[in-house]
């Protein structure tokens, strides 16, 4: 096994949505149990607690210098240092209740609803698309879990992940109209591995998906070939992002909680071993690319 750095170990419960600003050098990441928000800086390799008692289950950087925050009220602007501010709570007649989140392009959000109960009857998934107005309305629906996003370097395809389903979609994505289209199956991830979770893409567009359960991240080719599958530290890999001066760095979120699911992979044990935590950190010499901010303006609606 590669020789994986600890940036933080805080214990997250269930860390997630690692992101890079490239600007300020220092990555972003929540633990979305516990509630909490964090910062790592590059410069001094310190981190520090920026919001506690706040669920956050996505988010991005926004070009105004704030955050659009996701959860499951809806989307949220935090200036960083006061209360969240709502702005979506409803999607049509349906609560807005999200999980991960990416910006396009354009500076629209795109994020996945989830409704998912491991234990009953449950709603399906619906993927969104948050306008600059903070107009929300649905792209597609029909999903179990909904997770990790990714736009290929192009920006021509829209990577989307079902944990449940355990596949990867991919869409043509209209950037200038943020519309989708021509949904297929990118990957199905087969029921002896863990589940897709948290996802990116690489500057030569090969896929990159954290598997929960599966203690690896998976690299795949645009073939939907396997490039490459890393074995991590945690047995609940969650989530990775690319980041540092040269964007070669990997960080990689794990949860320490045990969430045990009837989709686990065969011969999984729930109770015993190490379920993850901390945030790790490897270098591959593989290049990453920027995320989008967005560009979210309530104040517009009707301009």
């Amino acid at each position: 096994m590669l020789d994986f750095e600890i940036i933080a170990d805080e214990g997250d419960l269930c860390g997630e949505g690692p992101l890079w600003d490239r600007e300020n050098a220092c990555l972003y990441w929540t633990d979305i149990l516990g509630h909490k928000f964090y910062r790592y800086e590059w410069k001094t390799r310190q981190h520090a607690l920026l919001r506690d008692g706040f669920e956050i289950t996505g988010f991005t950087l926004d070009e105004s210098g704030e955050f659009v925050l996701a959860n499951s009220s809806g989307v949220w602007r935090w200036d960083g240092a006061g209360a969240p501010q709502p702005i979506v709570d409803r999607i049509g007649d349906e609560e807005c209740r999200l999980n991960d989140c990416i910006a396009d392009p354009q500076g629209r959000l795109i994020a996945g609803t989830c409704w998912y109960n491991p234990e009953g009857n449950y709603r399906p998934g619906k993927l969104i698309c948050v306008d600059r107005d903070a107009r929300a309305r649905v792209l597609d629906e029909g999903f179990h879990l909904s997770n990790g996003l990714g736009f290929s370097p192009d920006c021509r395809t829209l990577y989307f992940t079902d944990s449940v389903a355990r596949i990867i979609y991919q869409y043509d994505y209209d950037v200038k109209e943020g519309a989708i289209s021509n949904r297929r199956v990118f990957i199905r991830v087969p029921g002896s591995e863990g589940l897709p979770d948290g996802l990116t893409v690489d500057a030569e567009g090969f896929v990159w998906s954290a598997q929960w359960y599966g203690k690896c991240i998976v690299r795949y080719d645009l073939d939907a070939r396997i490039e490459r599958q890393i074995e991590t530290p945690a047995k609940q890999t969650s989530s990775l992002a690319f980041g540092g001066p040269e964007l070669t760095d990997i960080f990689i979120t794990t949860a320490a909680k045990s969430e045990p699911m009837p989709v686990m992979p065969p011969g999984y044990d729930p109770r015993t071993g190490f379920f993850g935590g901390p945030v790790y950190r490897i270098n591959l010499g593989i290049q990453g690319k920027p995320e989008f901010k967005t560009k979210i303006r309530p104040d517009e609606q009707g301009s």
